[in-house]
C-alpha cells in the first residue's frame, strides 16, 4: 500500500473533539488505500506548560532531564489518537520514539535525526495495522535516553518519516490555511501562497515564521519530499493549502516572496575587545558550547588594538551567553570593557529567490524603513535575503510597511 505522512500540530490536537476530527480525515485517506503515519505533537500549551515546570525547578536544566519531562506531551497525545481510531474500527497503535525507533544524536533539547528503521511499522502494516500514531519530537540517543529535537520537532519528524518511507505525501497539519507572505493577524494584506520554493520556505523558517520548522524544510527539500501545509479546521481539500516544492515548479515569480519577522531577539555587544587572529573563534566557541544559537554578527573597525563585536541571539538565551562571556573572561580566554545586552529589539527580514537575478531590494528596504523613521542597528544580507534589527516597538509597523512597498498582496 501507498504510504502517506499526515502531521497534527497542537491546536490540531488541543481537545478530545478536535483529535475526534482530525482522526476522521485519517479515516478518510485510510479509505482511500493508504497506510498513514501520523505524527502528533502534544496538546496545544501542554510543552509550555512542561516547559515552564522545569524552568521553575532548575533554570539552568540537565538537558537529559528536561528531554523526560517535556516529551511526554506527545506521548499522551499518540495515545488518545490511536483510542480515538480504534474506536472508529481503524486498526491503530500508538508508537513512541524510542520504539520505533527514531535514531537520533545525543544534543538533548535539540537533537538531531539519524536514522528511522522502518522494519517495525513495516512489519506491523503487514499484519494489518492501518495507522501508525507516532510521537513527534522525540526519539532515542545512542546511549538509549529520551531525546528531543527542538521547538516545532514534531515537522521535522514527520518530513523524515515521510523520506524514511519514502510516503507519498507529507501533509503538515496545523492552525492555518497555509503559508502567508506575512503574518496576517500583523498585515490584513497578507496573501496566502498556492506555492513556495523549499529555499524561500527555509529562509522563512529560520527568521521566524512559525508555519514549519526550519530543520523539517531542509530534510524536504534534500530528500525531495511533497510538503503540503493546511489547515486542520477547513473542509477538506486535495488542492487545499500551500504547497512547498522545487524553484522549477512555480508559476509565480515575484522578486520578493514574503516578510518574516522574529519578536524575540536579542542584541549583545562586547565592548572593547582585543582586536586579534582567533578572537572571533574566542568568543563563539564558549557560546556554541553554550547553546546559544548566534545570528547576526558585527564586528566594528578596530582602533588601538581594540574592537567592538555585536551578535545577536534569543532572549531566552541572554544569561546563558553572559555567562559564556562572563567565564571566559574569567578564564583568560577573552578580554573586554563591558557586555552590553539589548533585549528590546526584533528581526525583520525580506525573502524571496528573485533576488538572485533582481537589483535594488535592499536599497527600496532601507529607503522604506527610513520613511517611516525606523533605525536600523545590524543589517545581514544572503543572496535571497535581507535581514535588519530595529527597535521591537517599530515591529509590526516595518512588517506592513515593506509588506505595501513590494506589493506583497497582489499575485506574481
Amino acid at each position: 500500500m501507498p504510504v502517506l505522512v499526515m502531521k497534527f500540530g497542537g491546536t490540531s490536537v488541543a481537545t478530545p473533539d478536535r483529535i475526534r476530527r482530525a482522526a476522521k480525515r485519517v479515516g478518510v485517506e485510510v479509505a482511500k488505500g493508504y497506510d498513514v503515519i501520523v505524527i502528533v505533537s502534544a496538546m496545544a500549551g501542554e510543552t509550555n506548560k512542561l516547559v515552564g515546570y522545569v524552568d521553575e525547578i532548575s533554570p539552568l536544566f540537565d538537558a537529559r532531564e528536561y528531554d523526560a519531562v517535556v516529551s511526554s506531551g506527545e506521548n499522551v497525545t499518540a495515545g488518545l489518537m490511536a483510542l480515538t481510531l480504534q474506536e472508529m474500527d481503524v486498526p491503530a497503535r500508538s508508537w513512541q520514539g524510542w520504539q520505533v525507533p527514531v535514531q537520533t544524536t545525543d544534543a538533548h533539547a535539540n537533537a538531531r535525526i539519524e536514522a528511522i528503521p522502518s522494519d517495525n511499522i513495516s512489519r506491523k502494516f503487514a499484519e494489518g495495522m492501518k495507522v501508525a500514531v507516532v510521537a513527534g519530537f522525540q526519539g532515542i540517543s545512542p546511549e538509549g535516553r529520551i531525546t528531543t529535537l527542538g521547538r516545532g520537532g514534531s515537522d521535522t519528524t514527520a518530513v523524515a518519516f515521510a523520506a524514511a518511507f519514502d510516503a507519498e505525501r507529507c501533509d503538515i497539519y496545523t492552525d492555518v490555511d497555509g503559508v502567508y507572505t506575512t503574518d496576517p493577524r500583523i498585515c490584513e494584506k497578507a496573501r496566502k501562497l498556492d506555492r513556495i520554493a523549499f529555499e524561500e520556505m527555509l529562509e522563512l523558517a529560520s527568521l521566524g515564521a512559525k508555519v514549519l520548522q526550519t530543520r523539517s524544510v531542509e530534510l524536504a527539500m534534500r530528500y525531495k519530499v511533497k510538503l503540503r501545509v493546511l489547515s486542520s479546521f477547513e473542509e477538506m481539500d486535495d488542492a487545499a493549502g500551500t504547497l512547498v516544492c522545487d524553484e522549477e515548479d512555480i508559476m509565480e515569480n515575484k522578486v520578493v516572496a514574503g516578510v518574516a519577522y522574529s519578536r524575540d531577539e536579542a542584541k549583545m555587544t562586547l565592548v572593547s575587545v582585543a582586536d586579534r587572529p582567533g578572537i572571533a573563534a574566542a568568543i563563539f566557541g564558549p557560546l556554541a558550547e553554550a547553546g546559544v544559537n548566534v545570528d547576526m554578527i558585527v564586528q566594528n573597525i578596530a582602533e588601538e588594538g581594540r574592537t567592538d563585536m555585536t551578535f545577536s541571539c534569543p532572549t531566552n538565551q541572554v544569561a546563558r551567553a553572559e555567562k559564556a562571556m562572563n567565564d571566559a573572561k574569567a578564564s583568560g580566554a577573552i578580554n573586554f570593557n563591558e557586555l552590553v545586552a539589548d533585549t528590546g529589539v526584533a528581526k525583520v527580514s525580506v525573502v524571496g529567490i528573485g533576488m538572485r537575478s533582481h537589483a535594488g531590494v535592499a536599497a527600496k528596504m532601507f529607503k522604506v524603513l527610513a520613511g517611516e523613521g525606523i533605525n536600523i542597528k545590524v543589517i545581514t544580507t544572503s543572496e535571497i535575503k535581507i535581514s535588519v534589527l530595529i527597535d521591537r516597538k517599530y515591529m509590526e509597523l516595518a512588517v506592513q510597511a515593506l509588506h505595501d512597498a513590494f506589493e506583497l498582496e497582489k499575485a506574481g
